[in-house]
């Protein structure tokens, strides 16, 4: 079956002093293009994060946000009273040298603004949290991927009924393939009987080069391997998963067959059927480029 690249995921979790949210969204891309989003506590887990995502979801632009609502923060920030003391020491000194009063309270108000006053501590990151928010992840994966799937069986029926109409099109054209040859075999006719004199033309010759000419306009080939590319392209379709690369080599054959099919037809009718033939498989190529 199909898999579309397009998918969202999400997973929620409520942790002991926090609320993780995990979103994980993806789009259609020639190869996988992996962004994280997510606090710096959880940083050193990004290669993990993106292994699992290279091995689940394969191929597509995957963009991975984590998000917190927390009572605390992954980082605390505390006074550096080494610092602030030799601070408060240095304009104690200063007060005194220039005879100019220090209020305390305000002092310490514009002490802790200066550089190295205040320190950060970062927390260190706790493994069983991470379990949970790994298992969070998985689910998020899971859920985009359960989403894949619903869209990618909408495309398949959606091409599977463009490959069944591009069919009915190409049964369409041997009625008009009798006719077509009369018309040609006239024209020749007509062309032959205003330039050159009846009685100089070779019969034998003229019915050779007749019989040359509508081999190189005949479309039995075309018509055989267009039909065989059809029902190979469902095959494929039907058969296997990450095949949106191959399907679209099959339906660039595809194209070729129906373009030969244009050129050599030499009949108004026909070319309105490759037309029709030409604006399905237009579509099936649009659809592909969402395909794993």
């Amino acid at each position: 079956m199909l898999i579309s690249m397009t998918g969202f995921g999400k997973a929620t979790l409520e942790l002991e002093n926090k609320k993780v949210s995990i979103e994980i969204k993806s789009l259609n891309s020639k190869q996988l293009d992996i962004n994280t989003r997510m606090p710096n506590l959880y940083k050193e887990k990004d290669l993990v994060l993106r292994n699992e995502i290279k091995n689940k979801l394969e191929r597509g632009k995957v963009e991975l946000s984590v998000f917190i609502e927390s009572v605390g923060t992954d980082k605390e920030t505390k006074i550096n009273k080494p610092i602030v003391e030799g601070y408060y020491k240095q304009l104690s000194e200063l007060s005194t040298e220039l005879g100019i009063p220090m209020e305390k309270e305000p002092i310490l108000q514009t002490i802790v603004k200066l550089p190295d006053a205040l320190k950060t501590e970062h927390q260190e990151l706790d493994e069983e949290e991470w379990n949970k928010i790994f298992a969070g992840f998985k689910a998020a994966v899971k859920d985009l991927t359960s989403f894949r799937n619903q869209e990618g069986k909408a495309l398949q029926e959606d091409i599977f009924a463009r490959i069944t109409n591009i069919e009915k099109f190409l049964e369409e054209v041997p009625q008009y393939e009798s006719d077509r040859i009369e018309t040609v075999k006239t024209r020749i006719n007509d062309n032959l009987n205003d330039f050159v004199e009846k009685q100089n033309v070779d019969k034998n010759r003229f019915e050779q080069e007749i019989i040359y000419y509508l081999e190189k306009l005949d479309i039995t080939e075309e018509k055989v391997r267009l039909a065989n590319h059809c029902k190979y392209f469902i095959e494929t379709a039907g058969n296997g998963t990450s095949i949106g690369k191959k399907l679209g080599f099959i339906a660039q054959e595809i194209g070729r067959e129906i373009n030969t099919l244009g050129s050599k037809a030499n009949d108004s009718n026909i070319q309105k059927i490759v037309i029709q033939m030409k604006d399905e498989l237009e579509k099936i190529k649009e659809q592909l480029l969402n395909v794993l």
